[in-house]
């Protein structure tokens, strides 16, 4: 029954953002009423899809940059030659978090100008701390019977990591993966303010004119792709850490 009514509530929010994205005045009756002055209820200037598009090529951008750093990061300081640099690693992922977006950019539009560019800035630092932090914690878990096995198998250090290590820390892995990807989604949308390519742009327009129902529909289309692609993900994740034998088929 749980499996039903979760296929049942996945089928509704991809049909709600596939007509959204292409067949949005579908829900111009409801979307009327949150307009003033005969203003426009759809937004028409750029197409809802290829914004959606630009959005996500951020994101998937900046999350790939984000987890190569974080992963490799997480690596080197859980091994004995790299664990004094644990503090300074933690903290440098720590300021990516808590140093504010808007404020990335506004530093670093003067050196790499307008565009996606200074979006993928902040959002790769944004993307740090969590990746980072569940790669340490997975790393760190694994159980040192375990690792003495491996080394009475004979494995070497590489052979220990890439067949033992990282398998089992996986599943942590992947759930800091999934949680910095639904925080980009989210904050992908500031890059509209420096002229990148997102859903920002339909929100920022509504604000603008004070129309709710532009700012209903980015903020749907948002909040819709991050909901449909975290539980992907974690379908994803469910079927690898099965495949590896970490979960029960």
């Amino acid at each position: 029954m749980k499996l039903l009514v979760a296929n049942l509530f996945r089928l509704a929010a991809l049909a709600l953002l596939l007509i959204l994205l292409f067949r949005t005045e579908w829900l111009s009756f409801l979307l009327v009423p949150l307009t003033s002055n005969n203003a426009p209820a759809v937004y028409t200037q750029n197409s809802l899809a290829s914004l959606a598009a630009g959005h996500l090529q951020l994101v998937v951008g900046s999350i790939v940059c984000s987890a190569v750093l974080a992963v490799v990061g997480g690596i080197f300081v859980t091994r004995e030659s790299g664990a004094d640099f644990l503090p300074l690693s933690r903290a440098i992922a720590n300021a990516g978090q808590t140093f504010p977006p808007v404020a990335v950019l506004a530093l670093a539009v003067p050196a790499t100008g307008f565009g996606a560019m200074p979006t993928l800035i902040a959002l790769f630092l944004y993307g740090l701390l969590p990746i980072f932090e569940n790669t340490v914690a997975g790393l760190k878990q694994v159980s040192p019977q375990v690792l003495d096995a491996a080394d009475g198998m004979g494995m070497n250090a590489t052979q220990r990591l890439l067949r033992v290590e990282l398998p089992l820390a996986l599943p942590l892995i992947l759930e800091g993966l999934k949680v910095a990807t639904v925080i980009n989604i989210g904050t992908a949308t500031i890059g509209s303010t420096v002229a990148a390519k997102g859903l920002g742009e339909v929100i920022i327009a509504g604000l603008i004119s004070d129309n709710t129902a532009f700012i209903l529909q980015g903020g749907l289309i948002v909040g819709l792709m991050a909901v449909l692609i975290y539980d992907a993900m974690g379908l994803v994740e469910a079927a690898i850490t099965r495949r590896i034998g970490l979960r029960p088929a």
